[in-house]
């Protein structure tokens, strides 16, 4: 298998990151409306709903990028030196930028709203499928994606293209369906309306802080890079904000 795996339709050459990556909105959307029709607790009106997905898409394409900018900054930098383009020294993203930068939007959405409840829970197994899947794209972009691990002889290695290293795409997509699992299970018993979009932050996070030490990153901040940093911001938020939770649901 060569990387990158392009897909050919209808006599059409498709990169596979943004292939995947709209089927992934697709996904994450429609899974996320069906959702609405069986979930109670922490849900809001259509049109609100529709508000906060808009706060939660320009957060989440704010944080993802300037998280991106600060994680490969000396990468944009250099690139800004050789080209004076500044769409390529924006063109990455991040998932946890991404992430923490959609809560952000939705919480400034509900502000503006008057939305004083959670309402993150139903976003969790969208964002769940619709991460898994856009990681699909990751791996198959290659290392053009910067998304791959060290070097590593473990039987599981990929090469590729300049030797085995350790495909970390695969392993968001195995803790991700792990992690949907656990929720799933978890929400068969009463809990606290919030508490599964908490977790799950929290979970993905913590992963993330350590994964990240099995990847070629530049690690400034006190030997951490910018996204595990920010994971550790994220995780402490959250764990405060579990902590205060008091409304119980059934």
């Amino acid at each position: 298998m060569t990387f990158p795996h392009y897909f050919h339709v209808l006599g059409f050459t498709l990169h596979p990151h943004p292939v995947m990556e709209v089927i992934a909105y697709s996904a994450g959307f429609q899974f996320y409306l069906l959702l609405r029709r069986r979930w109670r607790a922490g849900t809001v009106p259509f049109e609100q709903g529709m508000w906060l997905l808009v706060g939660a898409i320009f957060g989440a394409l704010i944080g993802s990028k300037f998280l991106a900018c600060v994680e490969s900054w000396p990468d944009y930098w250099q690139i800004w030196l050789m080209t004076h383009d500044i769409i390529s020294c924006v063109g990455g993203k991040t998932i946890v930028g991404g992430l923490l930068g959609g809560w952000i939007g939705v919480e400034i959405a509900k502000w503006f709203m008057g939305i004083r409840f959670s309402t993150g829970d139903i976003y969790v197994f969208p964002l769940i499928l619709g991460m898994s899947i856009g990681r699909v794209g990751c791996f198959l972009t290659g290392l053009s994606d910067h998304t791959y691990g060290d070097r590593t002889n473990v039987p599981w290695a990929v090469d590729f293209g300049d030797g085995p290293r350790h495909p970390t795409q695969l392993y968001d997509i195995i803790f991700l369906t792990v992690l949907g699992i656990v929720l799933a299970l978890r929400m068969r018993k009463p809990y606290v309306n919030g508490q599964i979009f908490r977790w799950f932050i929290l979970s993905y996070c913590l992963y993330r802080f350590a994964i990240e030490f099995i990847k070629p990153v530049y690690r400034p901040y006190a030997g951490l890079s910018a996204i595990q940093a920010a994971c550790v911001a994220g995780a402490l938020v959250t764990l405060y904000s579990l902590l205060r939770q008091t409304e119980v649901r059934t």
